[in-house]
């Protein structure tokens, strides 16, 4: 169970900001003397995957500032995301922690579930925020873009964090960050209503 959520918490947050994840799980896997990562996936740590994944964070995260760019590189994006959210699923759940003692019983039966699942959860997370993120800019002239960009990037930042070191904490942030859709969902429909 753990490792459901643990990959889950990771792969949400890869349909937040693709890159932020895969930097969290290649850092951990390189100086959390208790996160281990399977050898299949290892590369996470190396080097010149820190440094790429270093560099496309810092990209996403200024352009993701910007309205009209911001929705640019959402369509970018989207092979993007949920690549790294199947990637993120499938090195969470099988990483080795002090919370995921023994994860090779999660992919027993078949390996690429969990990476197609991860695709999924990013996909979903990638179609929300891109369908959102347009209307905000559009009600706020193109003010809303940084501050939702910023609330985004933290709440990957935790979520990736939280996946790793609590993952049991994992489902009252998805079941927070599902509340705040609808309530952000709510209140847009309910200002074009206004403004019609």
């Amino acid at each position: 169970m753990l490792e459901l959520l643990a990959g889950t918490g990771l792969a949400i947050a890869a349909g937040l900001n693709a890159y932020i994840p895969l930097l969290v799980l290649g850092l951990a896997g390189r100086f959390v003397p208790f996160i281990e990562l399977p050898s299949a996936w290892e590369w996470l740590s190396g080097d010149w995957s820190l440094i790429i994944f270093g560099a496309l964070a810092v990209i996403e995260f200024v352009a993701d500032k910007i309205p009209a760019v911001d929705t640019v590189n959402d369509w970018l994006q989207t092979l993007v995301r949920p690549a790294s959210g199947g990637i993120v699923f499938g090195t969470g759940a099988s990483t080795t922690t002090d919370a995921i003692a023994d994860p090779s019983g999660f992919f027993a039966d078949g390996q690429w579930v969990p990476i197609a699942l991860g695709a999924v959860l990013a996909l979903i997370v990638h179609a929300l925020k891109s369908s959102i993120r347009p209307a905000l800019n559009a009600i706020t002239g193109g003010i809303a873009a940084p501050v939702v960009s910023v609330v985004e990037d933290v709440g990957s930042v935790l979520l990736s964090l939280l996946a790793l070191l609590l993952p049991v904490f994992v489902a009252v942030a998805v079941l927070a960050l599902v509340v705040g859709a609808i309530v952000l969902a709510r209140r847009l429909a309910a200002r074009r209503r206004l403004n019609a």
